[in-house]
């Protein structure tokens, strides 16, 4: 059976543009659905990982507002918790368009922790936004209060979050089994939970994020994926972006996939993990890997929109 990894970002849950309601994250969690079912209806085995980074920012916002009535929780807790109820979301409404397409197939959502290394130099360094796009005035009071901020690929002020290199995922056996019986698995939710290996106590948390995307690769090299479709809030990759003559990438091979990383000139906390965890499974032996817009997927399966990235044009 032909496997396939599909990433689906947070930001194109939540979007910027409308408030980050349930109702509106439910909404796009359907529309989300299509490429899933495609892929479910021909037979392939199926894992699907969400990003959290707008949902685990307003998760930080609950424990601001409520920590004089309850305990905070740490970030790795809060990845755990957007994990659970984002997972829920996904399970229900892949579990709804299976039932319309009269595809049985079982859905399962798995909490998984991620391995990274507790020396991990990006530890000490917060690069990966997290939240939704804040005021100036707003990034200095978040900034005087102690946390970090700095501006996203789009210019807008975020809270940013370390976030070290996946290394695997703990609970990738349990993640094949299922795959290995048909059931079509939601795993590494926000990157999973960061956990590294302390040799007296086991396995223990990180207060950091992980990105989904670089997790994903991994899977999907793990699980000798043909697909790894990374599904986001953008229409594809673009050379010259920001510049009035940006135009889409549709095909491209490891060599310009690998050029435009070396470039410097990728944002850290946006498109560059995208692009080095799409270059990295083809560099691993995966077939082909696809960045596009989260409501684009099926067209973007087919080739007709998105970015491809293979070994080879």
């Amino acid at each position: 059976m032909r496997t396939a990894v599909l990433a689906l970002g947070g930001n194109a849950l939540a979007r910027a543009d409308e408030p980050a309601t349930v109702t509106n994250q439910f909404r796009h969690a359907r529309e989300s659905m299509a490429p899933i079912v495609e892929l479910a209806r021909q037979g392939w085995r199926i894992v699907v990982v969400h990003g959290n980074g707008p949902q685990v920012g307003d998760e930080l916002l609950r424990n601001e507002a409520a920590r004089k009535l309850a305990e905070p929780l740490p970030l790795g807790v809060l990845v755990a918790e957007t994990a659970g109820w984002i997972g829920y979301m996904l399970q229900q409404s892949l579990q709804n368009a299976l039932a319309a397409a009269r595809v049985d197939r079982s859905v399962v959502t798995v909490i998984t922790q991620t391995l990274v290394d507790r020396y991990d130099p990006a530890l000490s360094t917060p690069t990966k936004p997290i939240g939704h796009p804040v005021s100036a005035q707003e990034a200095n009071r978040i900034r005087e209060a102690g946390r970090s901020v700095g501006k996203d690929g789009n210019g807008h002020w975020r809270r940013m979050a370390t976030s070290p290199m996946p290394l695997g995922v703990v609970e990738f056996p349990v993640i094949k089994q299922l795959l290995d019986q048909g059931t079509v698995v939601i795993a590494a939710g926000g990157g999973g939970p960061p956990v590294y290996q302390d040799p007296l106590l086991g396995l223990e948390g990180l207060d950091a994020v992980v990105d989904k995307d670089r997790v994903s690769a991994i899977l999907a090299s793990q699980l000798e994926a043909e697909v790894l479709m990374i599904l986001t809030n953008v229409d594809a990759v673009f050379e010259g972006w920001g510049t009035p003559e940006a135009r889409p990438i549709r095909r491209m091979s490891l060599e310009q996939a690998e050029s435009m990383i070396a470039g410097g000139s990728l944002d850290a906390g946006g498109m560059k993990p995208k692009i080095e965890a799409a270059a990295g499974f083809v560099r691993r032996g995966g077939g082909r890997a696809i960045i596009a817009r989260l409501s684009e997927g099926p067209a973007a399966l087919r080739g007709e929109t998105g970015t491809t990235i293979t070994r080879m044009l």
